[in-house]
């Protein structure tokens, strides 16, 4: 699929499974830009985050859509070898929109390569969104993006995407102990302790070395 109106060379596909390495190497530099590495996997090994996503590619609730250039050049993991991955994204419909009524398209884990933005890949994938959007009779798409990324805030927003919901995350243990705290102090919400700040004193306000020092 490529972008109406656009001369750029940059379509979006399907992912199939042969394209796994080509998709793990953009999660991974989804995953690093976003500082999110512990927070998505904690210690699961490469190969479990490989059969995970490898499984996604066939999941009939997701749609893992590639961002693809043409060309004789494309390195290993580039699909069939005429052509350079360049982007990606994961498309799913939430669960709790379709419950309510008002189905709604996710777009998660949008990623362009480092060395082939703005070429039109973000583009090409927000229209891969549409076209599944249509097909699964959803009004509305969603785009997940961290409240850190500008970059990606400000693609989202140059697309039309509005502020829609702020959503924390925690690790299940975390959580555990901060609710066995509040019980324990009887409701009250315990403050979260935090490392003293060690402020740099202006050299200008050090004291001057003594004359007999040297």
């Amino acid at each position: 699929m490529s972008v109406p109106g656009s001369r750029s060379r940059v379509t979006a596909r399907t992912a199939r499974p042969a394209d796994l390495p080509a998709v793990l190497t953009l999660v991974r530099q989804h995953r690093a830009e976003a500082h999110a590495e512990g927070v998505l996997t904690g210690q699961t090994p490469g190969a479990a985050a490989a059969a995970g996503f490898r499984r996604l590619l066939a999941h009939p609730a997701h749609r893992v859509v590639l961002a693809v250039l043409p060309g004789p050049n494309a390195p290993d993991g580039g699909g069939d070898g005429r052509e350079l991955a360049v982007g990606l994204a994961v498309l799913g419909v939430d669960p709790l929109s379709v419950v309510l009524g008002v189905p709604q398209v996710t777009v998660d884990n949008l990623v362009v390569h480092r060395d082939h933005r703005r070429c039109g890949a973000g583009a090409a994938l927000l229209s891969a969104a549409v076209a599944y959007a249509s097909e699964m009779g959803a009004a509305h798409v969603v785009g997940a993006v961290g409240g850190h990324e500008a970059e990606r805030q400000r693609f989202f927003a140059r697309m039309g995407f509005a502020p829609l919901t702020t959503r924390r995350i925690v690790p299940r243990e975390t959580l555990a102990r901060t609710l066995a705290a509040w019980q324990r102090g009887g409701g009250a919400v315990p403050v979260p302790r935090r490392p003293p700040v060690r402020r740099r004193v202006p050299a200008r306000l050090l004291p001057l070395p003594d004359a007999a020092e040297g």
